[in-house]
């Protein structure tokens, strides 16, 4: 009796500690970026205008979509909208994409959780298996990407991914966090892949944006 009690004290300790650990992360979103190109030195972010792609022209409520939650991760980089009738210093294509995963429990061989036991009948012993089925949730990976061209030249000057994986879908606001995971370090880059904390609450004003 003494030993399994301590063995609950134990038990119990850890889930205390997987508990801190869990708050600790409560006010931040997790995501892996890669980040890649040479922003020119001592170039301001300047004014932007998004350019959609001809399959995006043809689903454009989802371009949309998309269009409004990078906004406010391009806004916290330094970049701004352009006037109406001037031209942008540079152009974004942006992407996202979703891949659900179903686990089986046939990918486990030992899917069958259980062990052996004893059964009694009056004088009676002898073994038995005794087995529970287990069930696993989909799981989804969700990457968004962002492009930065030179309006003038075309030329490619900064490229951001950003990626999680969870057991919930897409939606605005996580979609909203992912850009704003990409973007977090423009203009620099780094070491490729790179997990990026991004604060709850910044990319608010993308789920806001989204859902009007």
């Amino acid at each position: 009796m003494t030993a399994r009690r301590h063995a609950l004290k134990w038990v119990a300790a850890g889930l205390a500690l997987g508990g801190l650990g869990a708050c600790a992360n409560l006010g931040n979103f997790a995501a892996d970026v890669a980040t890649f190109g040479t922003w020119p030195a001592g170039r301001a972010p300047g004014s932007y205008a998004i350019e959609r792609l001809p399959s995006q022209e043809s689903n454009a409520e989802q371009a949309q979509w998309l269009e409004a939650a990078v906004k406010p991760a391009l806004e916290r980089a330094g970049f701004k909208p352009v006037a109406a009738g001037a031209q942008p210093d540079v152009l974004v294509q942006v992407g996202a994409r979703i891949s659900r995963a179903e686990l089986s429990p046939w990918d486990d061989p030992a899917w069958w959780r259980g062990g052996f036991g004893y059964w009694r009948r009056g004088p009676w012993v002898g073994p038995h298996w005794h087995g529970s089925l287990r069930y696993t949730s989909p799981r989804y990976d969700r990457e968004v990407a962002v492009l930065l061209r030179d309006r003038e030249t075309g030329k490619p000057l900064y490229e951001a991914r950003a990626s999680s994986e969870s057991w919930n879908g897409l939606d605005a606001e996580v979609l909203g966090k992912l850009y704003a995971a990409a973007l977090m370090d423009f203009p620099a880059t780094g070491i490729n892949p790179r997990q990026v904390m991004v604060p709850l609450g910044a990319a608010a004003p993308a789920a806001a944006a989204a859902s009007r």
